[in-house]
């Protein structure tokens, strides 16, 4: 048999070959034109029909809205130096306040542990969940041990949390992500957002290739599937539940609301909350200030409504290796797990997407062949251009009419397929990005068929049990916003200034009065001055000193701030400096609580730390008319008749500012509620009303009346008169005279 028999056979049998994966394709072609004749179709006519008759809905509307409780839930396996990045971008970024962060960690992963244990010192609104099992377990026992975690928060704190919210430690958050939630929440118990990986540039394929994918899915494939059948599969983040779906979830699990054995717990819980009759909704919200999307991407060519939209960024797997391993965990999850567990139902549209979601299986192998039979069919046809008077080959497949009419189809589908695809990359990421993505496409199939062959593998070394195969954790990287804070206790920090010895520190630690700080006993006791412990603290803070004079703080500069928040954060602004408004305070304010202010004033701030004793004092002279809290002129009368000397003025005024505390902060140093319970509960506490503190606290369930008399009694008992503490110098002086 000579050369060209053997090539005539071979090509033969790729024709047949490409026959059968032609009518395939053409399946899924058909199947994918569907969605495209849905989409556009449902587009024209909501723009035609209804978003004409409709206001514009923007941000504003958001912003109106009272905050509701909402909880972020963060698993983390080996994730040292993402997390803290995480809670200090969102802290700094989300236009909200009332939420906290719980970190699911390993009892094996304690440098992870260590990491988070610094993040909970900065930002008290962090929490560390150690999980039950060693690590790695599945994303969803993490989960189900952070859900514990969080329901034992809201026994302490009486909160409920109206919001479940699913991230991981590199998400990077949109800054109305939790106002969408907040307003959702009324009547959705599934809500998830569109997710937009970071670009790392267009000549980068493996990292491409999933924005290509996102962008097309997440602005288009999810909006027909909610539409159609009204189910939304979770993307495992940027996902929030309502406390009816996670309540139902945990009692239809006996305790564990996500299914432990599933790589893709996401996929899988929207299924039983469809089953449910639970509402669910894929929401695509754009905002109209750019200030509230500073992380989208900047190309001049992005559409400018659908450039704007609320979603959820990160980076993704930047190798050919990641990129695969975490495909494959997609896979088994969605495609084997899911297959397994979620059985044909009689809803023949639901049938039609699970269908949609297990073809890629198959579909990745038929695009891979399609791959490298279209690349061998152009090796050929170059062959036979260049070659004068050679072969012609590809007779064997242009003079078959019927391999030509899958031929000419299948291009033409394929065709649209590039052009779907350029229209929705353009929208978010710009024209160069767009343009590029076909070329992507190719490399993008090489990954999938990759991922199939590892997923499948992985399966058949289980003995054919998907549900065994483990938790296969990416590598994350996120986006540089600074470094972290590492704070020091006071003790080490007044040792290594040589300014007390330890033995003092033991003697204030040993003769400090009931629920005294270490600091104010140490004032107490005369060890140190009010100076060098508020220049301590305010190391330990990262933040500048300066002792203030409260009484001379101008009617102007008081009037800038409501009483609503000075109160709720306990500060009082002193001035203003080339357009920020410098405040200060005796106590650590959170960037959380930061960002708040500056929210919520419309301006820059800068937060110093003043006296101990000075701020509250000022909060209750200016904003709560207590005007006989200042002491000047009674203290300016004494030196004025000579029975005290002038000298002593400071250390009188020291003294009385020492011993004033408010009402909160004796409450937290007595022990009966947590810093990290009392900053939540303090958020859903209204300053305006007539009502006190304390009656909240105990209208809450919180504390009891008998504490609130305890807390009360403990002030008074603190809380020197300055009468007394003039006439006890007025005695000494009397004495050495």
């Amino acid at each position: 048999m000579s050369w060209v028999d053997i090539v005539a056979n071979y090509l033969f049998a790729l024709r047949y070959i490409a026959v059968v994966l032609m009518v395939l394709m053409l399946i899924s072609a058909v199947d994918d034109v569907i969605i495209d004749i849905y989409y556009w179709s449902r587009k024209a006519w909501r723009a035609i029909f209804i978003y004409r008759k409709r206001p514009i809905f923007d941000e504003k509307y958001l912003l109106k809205a009272k905050e509701k409780p909402l909880a972020i839930m963060v698993p983390a396996w080996q994730e040292v130096g993402v997390v803290a990045r995480m809670a200090e971008f969102t802290a700094a970024e989300l236009d909200y306040e009332n939420y906290q962060i719980f970190v699911g960690t390993y009892p094996n992963d304690l440098a992870t542990q260590d990491d988070v244990d610094l993040v909970c010192k900065q930002y008290p609104n962090v929490h560390k969940v150690v999980c039950a099992r060693p690590g790695p377990t599945s994303k969803a026992d993490c989960l189900n041990n952070v859900i514990a975690s969080i329901l034992t928060f809201e026994e302490k704190t009486k909160v409920k949390f109206d919001g479940f919210i699913i991230h991981d430690a590199e998400d990077v958050v949109s800054a109305m992500e939790l106002r969408l939630f907040n307003h959702l929440l009324e009547n959705k118990d599934l809500i998830q957002l569109p997710v937009y990986p970071f670009s790392r540039g267009p000549l980068h394929f493996t990292a491409g290739h999933y924005l290509d994918e996102f962008s097309e899915m997440h602005g288009k494939d999810i909006i027909v599937r909610e539409s159609f059948v009204g189910q939304v599969p979770s993307a495992g983040v940027g996902t929030c539940f309502s406390r009816r779906a996670i309540i139902k979830l945990t009692e239809e699990g006996d305790g564990l609301p996500f299914d432990i054995q599933s790589l893709t717990e996401d996929y899988d819980i929207s299924f039983r909350m469809k089953a449910w009759g639970m509402e669910e909704i894929f929401v695509r919200f754009s905002v109209t200030d750019k200030k509230y999307a500073r992380y989208a991407e900047k190309s001049i060519s992005r559409n400018k409504r659908d450039g704007n939209v609320v979603c959820v960024r990160e980076y993704f797997p930047k190798t050919l290796s990641t990129s695969v391993r975490q495909k494959s965990r997609w896979i088994v999850g969605i495609v084997f797990q899911g297959t397994l567990v979620h059985k044909w139902s009689k809803d023949w549209k639901l049938n039609y997407f699970l269908w949609r979601d297990r073809k890629g299986v198959i579909a990745h192998f038929l695009s891979f062949l399609a791959t490298l039979i279209s690349l061998q069919a152009i090796v050929i046809w170059l062959f036979e251009h260049m070659t004068q008077d050679g072969y012609r080959f590809m007779s064997i497949f242009m003079n078959d009419e019927l391999t030509v009419l899958l031929i000419q189809i299948n291009f033409c589908f394929f065709v649209n397929r590039i052009i779907q695809r350029i229209i929705f990359v353009r929208r978010y990421y710009g024209m160069l990005e767009a343009l590029v993505s076909p070329f992507r496409l190719v490399w993008g199939n090489l990954i999938n068929f990759l991922a199939n062959c590892r997923a499948i593998k992985q399966v058949i070394a289980q003995g054919g049990n998907p549900s065994r195969v483990a938790w296969d954790n990416t590598d994350h990287e996120y986006p540089t916003v600074s470094e972290r804070v590492y704070t020091q206790s006071l003790g080490s920090i007044l040792k290594s200034k040589h300014q007390v010895t330890e033995q003092q520190i033991t003697m204030a630690l040993e003769k400090r009065l009931p629920d005294e700080k270490l600091g104010q006993s140490l004032i107490r006791l005369h060890i140190i001055d009010m100076d060098t412990l508020g220049e301590a603290l305010a190391e330990q803070a990262s933040k500048k000193y300066q002792r203030i004079t409260p009484f001379e703080i101008s009617s102007d500069i008081i009037k800038l701030v409501p009483k609503e928040i000075v109160l709720k954060y306990r500060f009082i602004p002193l001035r203003e400096d080339n357009g920020r408004l410098i405040i200060t305070g005796e106590n650590r304010l959170s960037p959380v609580a930061l960002a708040s202010i500056e929210r919520q004033l419309d301006k820059k701030v800068e937060y110093q730390l003043c006296q101990l004793g000075a701020c509250t004092v000022g909060i209750r002279y200016h904003y709560l008319g207590d005007a006989e809290s200042n002491p000047t002129a009674k203290i300016k009368q004494k030196v004025a008749a000579g029975t005290l000397a002038s000298d002593l003025q400071q250390v009188i005024l020291d003294q009385y500012y020492n011993s004033q505390i408010m009402f909160g902060d004796a409450l937290q140093q007595a022990g009966f509620i947590e810093p990290a319970v009392f900053n939540q509960i303090i958020l859903g506490f209204d300053y305006s009303s007539h009502l006190r503190l304390g009656d909240y606290l105990v209208n809450q369930q919180v504390i009891s009346e008998q504490v609130v008399k305890n807390i009360i009694e403990l002030q008074k008992s603190r809380q020197q008169n300055i009468d007394s503490i003039i006439s006890h110098y007025e005695n000494l002086q009397g004495e050495r005279e």
